[in-house]
C-alpha cells in the first residue's frame, strides 16, 4: 500500500539530491551537473562574505520565531474559548470559518492583503484616516512589514492549530471539572488547573516539533508581499536563493545557500524530535 508513496518520494526527493553537487561547482547549464568546473568551497565562502547575510539570517530567524510563538499562543486561546461555548451550531460555524483560510494559497491571500492594506484605497487605512491617523504603508515600511507577515500567517493558520487543541481538550476527563466546581473553583481556576495541564503534552509536542521550521519564514508568503523597499526587514534566505538562482543565474551560490539552510534545518529537526521524545514521549517509529 505504501509502495506508490515510496516511489514518488524516491523520484521527487532523493533523485534530485544529485543536484547538491552544484553547490561545489561553477554550474554551466550547457555542461550539466557532472561536467561543470569544480570550485570546492568557493560558493560557501562567497556566502559567508556576502554583505547582507547577517541581516538576512536575522530576518529569517526572527520572523520564524515570532510566527512560532504567536502561532502557538493564539490557537490555544481560541481553542479554550471555543470549548466554553455551549451552543454547538455556533461553535461549529465559527470553527469552520477560522479553518477556511488554511486552504487558500498565498497568491490569493497576498492580493487580498495588498488591497486591504493599500495606503490610498485600503479599508484599514480608510479606518485609520476616519479616526484621524495618517495612512500607513504597511507593505512598504520596514517597521510594519514583519508584523504584517507574522499576523497574516497566524490569521491563515491558527484555525488548523485550534482543531488540534480542541481534539486534545476532548481527552480531559469531565469529572475533573465537576470535582473542581464542587470545590468552589471558578472557570478561570478550572482553565488554569485542569484545561491547560490537560493540553500540556500536545502543547509541548507541537512547540518542540516547530523548532524544525526555525529557518522557514515562509517563502510563498514573503515573496507575494515583499518589495525592494522592505528588503531590510523582509528579505529571508529563501527569497535570496530565488534572486540568486532564478534572477541572477548564480546557480552554484544559490544551491550553496539552500544546502546551508537544509543542513541547519536538519540539525534543528533532529533536536526537535529528541526534545519531543524527551518531554512529550513522542516517537516517529
Amino acid at each position: 500500500m505504501i509502495l506508490p508513496s515510496v516511489v514518488l518520494l524516491f523520484i521527487y526527493s532523493y533523485i534530485p539530491m544529485a543536484g547538491i553537487t552544484i553547490a561545489f561547482e561553477k554550474y554551466m547549464p550547457a555542461k550539466g551537473i557532472f561536467h561543470s568546473p569544480k570550485v570546492g568551497w568557493k560558493n560557501f565562502k562567497w556566502l559567508l562574505e556576502y554583505p547582507d547575510i547577517g541581516r538576512i539570517m536575522f530576518n529569517t530567524v526572527s520572523i520564524a520565531i515570532m510566527k512560532m510563538i504567536v502561532g502557538l499562543i493564539v490557537p490555544i486561546v481560541v481553542a479554550i474559548l471555543l470549548n466554553e461555548i455551549r451552543k454547538q451550531l455556533f461553535k461549529r460555524v465559527f470553527q469552520t470559518l477560522v479553518y477556511l483560510p488554511h486552504f487558500l494559497s498565498w497568491v490569493l491571500l497576498g492580493g487580498i492583503l495588498i488591497d486591504i492594506l493599500s495606503p490610498s484605497t485600503g479599508i484599514v487605512n480608510k479606518a485609520l484616516e476616519f479616526i484621524g491617523i495618517d495612512p500607513i504603508y504597511f507593505l512598504g515600511n520596514n517597521r510594519w512589514f514583519p508584523a504584517v507577515i507574522v499576523l497574516s500567517d497566524v490569521w491563515k493558520e491558527f484555525g488548523f492549530g485550534t482543531i488540534v487543541y480542541l481534539a486534545a481538550l476532548t481527552s480531559i476527563n469531565p469529572s475533573l471539572y465537576e470535582a473542581a466546581e464542587m470545590d468552589g473553583a471558578n472557570r478561570w481556576k478550572q482553565t488554569w488547573h485542569i484545561t491547560l495541564p490537560g493540553m500540556l503534552p500536545v502543547i509541548i509536542l507541537l512547540a518542540t516539533l516547530s523548532l524544525g521550521n526555525v529557518l522557514n519564514a515562509g517563502f510563498d508568503q514573503v515573496f507575494n508581499l515583499y518589495s525592494p523597499q522592505v528588503y531590510e526587514s523582509g528579505d529571508i534566505i529563501d527569497t535570496l536563493v530565488y534572486r540568486l538562482g532564478l534572477e541572477q543565474f548564480q546557480y552554484g551560490v544559490a544551491t550553496a545557500v539552500g544546502l546551508f539552510k537544509s543542513v541547519v534545518s536538519l540539525v534543528f529537526i533532529s533536536m526537535s524530535y529528541f526534545l519531543a521524545y524527551r518531554f512529550a514521549n513522542y516517537r516517529i517509529f
